[in-house]
């Protein structure tokens, strides 16, 4: 598309929003956003529009699926063979498995789809979405302040250096975000001790043909089928298992996956990816605005990778904040107020959750009591287990999740299975 007319003319700014970061919140917040009326440059460090974000959990909660409904992408997603994100979780209890209500709906989804699909897939539509102009190969290098707040950016490309203004920035650029670092935007870092790898296999079969999780207590493990006949394989263990990963990363991570209640045949599958992860991975929150900025997906708040939560949360937050600013970023509305209306939906929507990931991330422990009791709960009866279902989906919070009637509910599934043998198996 072509630049709008005022661009660079003196008389306003050159957009309405320049958001920094094409992957899947910068495009899903461009997208909506120029759905609204907005004129958008979306900004991307990346020359190549098939770039893709490579270490991911690849699956999206079912709390973003009505975001992916109004982006339209369920169609392209079902084309491309993305799955439908069903699970089921190891205890020491045995498997919660949930499952629809007889006579009921059934469960609440998303998908498993890998990033080398989704992100070129969501990119191509933002770039085709009247109102937005791509700006691939764009680097933010800085911000451009007047009187205390942000008006645009400073971008770096092979052309040359670039200021680019507008009534909002907003920063899609990730855990790392150089948009939050340029506007000292207050940051609390939650140390993770675990650490993770993952690879892709192909034809791996997994009962079901849906996702596995398992609950070791500490360690934890994952297994999602994807589109193509890919399964992500991810184990996270505490860090105290690092120096073994270290000195033999492919025999550790073999020995793990091996080692798993009811074990994936890793064995006979083909393995088509390196085995790639990350040996520290804190939890990242930030206020997700300042007075002309705001920020969407990783760059305001980076979960524990073991709950694949950041894609549905990306989705999420950028549709949050298109709903929140799109009138007020064309100049039809206080813009601050926005931001703060923003501002509480993502905290009220997401700090509990971030706080029950960030404890049971710092010093990878076994189950409080609390988790106990639902966790034991949910393998022994159906709906605890779709209770549970319903919080790892992120449709319901922290709050919801151990309510007085739920916690009673759980009390008593438990009390009629005391005396049952607990056989903790873990690798």
């Amino acid at each position: 598309m072509t630049r709008p007319e005022s661009a660079g003319t003196g008389t306003g700014p050159d957009y309405d929003v320049v958001i920094s970061g094409a992957s899947l919140a910068g495009s899903a917040a461009a997208i909506l956003l120029a759905r609204r009326g907005v004129r958008v440059a979306l900004l991307e460090r990346r020359s190549d529009p098939e770039a893709y974000k490579v270490l991911c959990t690849h699956s999206i909660t079912a709390n973003a699926y009505p975001v992916l409904d109004e982006l339209g992408l369920v169609p392209a997603l079902e084309k491309a063979g993305a799955v439908r994100n069903e699970a089921r979780w190891w205890t020491r209890w045995g498997w919660i498995h949930p499952k629809a209500a007889q006579g009921g709906a059934e469960l609440p989804y998303a998908y498993n789809v890998r990033r080398s699909v989704l992100d070129p897939m969501i990119r191509s539509l933002a770039a085709r979405t009247p109102g937005v102009e791509l700006l691939l190969g764009h680097r933010v290098t800085g911000l451009v302040r007047e009187a205390g707040r942000t008006v645009g950016v400073r971008a770096a490309s092979p052309e040359g250096e670039r200021e680019i203004r507008a009534r909002l920035v907003v920063g899609a650029d990730g855990r790392d975000s150089a948009v939050a670092k340029f506007a000292e935007v207050p940051t609390k870092t939650h140390e993770n001790a675990r650490f993770g790898y993952l690879a892709h296999f192909r034809d791996l079969p997994l009962p079901g043909g849906i996702g596995q999780t398992w609950f070791l207590e500490p360690d934890m493990a994952y297994a999602f089928p994807n589109d193509d006949g890919v399964t992500v394989l991810a184990v996270l263990p505490g860090k105290e298992r690092l120096p073994a990963f270290r000195e033999d990363l492919e025999g550790s991570f073999l020995s793990f996956v091996r080692a798993l209640p009811g074990a994936p045949p890793v064995d006979s599958a083909e393995r088509v990816s390196k085995i790639i992860g990350t040996v520290d991975y804190p939890l990242v929150t930030r206020e997700p605005t300042a007075p002309g900025l705001a920020l969407v997906g990783d760059a305001a708040l980076t979960g524990d990778p073991l709950w694949g939560v950041g894609c549905g949360w990306a989705l999420q937050s950028a549709h949050w904040l298109a709903q929140a600013v799109a009138a007020a970023s064309t100049g039809r509305g206080d813009l601050d107020a926005s931001l703060a209306a923003y501002a509480r939906t993502h905290r009220r929507r997401l700090r509990g959750h971030q706080t029950v990931a960030a404890g049971f991330a710092a010093t990878a422990r076994p189950f409080n009591p609390g988790e106990r009791l639902m966790f034991s709960a949910a393998a022994r009866d159906e709906a605890m287990a779709r209770h549970m279902y319903l919080f790892a989906s992120r449709l319901i919070g922290p709050m919801r999740f151990l309510n007085p009637v739920a916690l009673a509910r759980a009390a008593a599934v438990n009390v009629r299975h005391r005396g049952e043998a607990v056989s903790p198996a873990r690798p």
